[in-house]
């Protein structure tokens, strides 16, 4: 289980120097309809001769490995960072505590 805070003070390099910095994670956006590869594929799709190209049916991974996006909160600029894949990811959740008693 990775948790990570929602707020870090690292590096920015607009501001050059380090600054308080807004993590969120990454989230994949919609496909676009006009993307090269995606005309390419719609074109060759079209007509007789059923499936063109080969869909993948065996998955090899059984996670994605992580994307934190941080932004500045001085200039708003935004860096993508890649950390280790996981199964579990908790953005801002409770600090673990060391020694601590069990509270039902």
């Amino acid at each position: 289980m990775v948790n990570i805070p929602k707020a870090r003070n690292t590096y920015c390099a607009k501001c050059n120097k380090h600054t308080k910095m807004k993590v969120t994670q990454y989230k994949k956006s919609a496909e676009s309809k006009q993307a090269q590869g995606r005309r390419r594929y719609d074109r060759k799709q079209q007509g007789f001769g059923g499936q063109s190209k080969p869909i993948l049916r065996r998955k090899a991974k059984t996670t994605k490995k992580l994307v934190l996006r941080i932004e500045c909160s001085a200039c708003k600029w935004k860096h993508q960072c890649p950390i280790k894949r996981t199964k579990h990811f908790e953005l801002g959740g409770e600090k673990k505590r060391k020694g601590q008693m069990i509270q039902f």
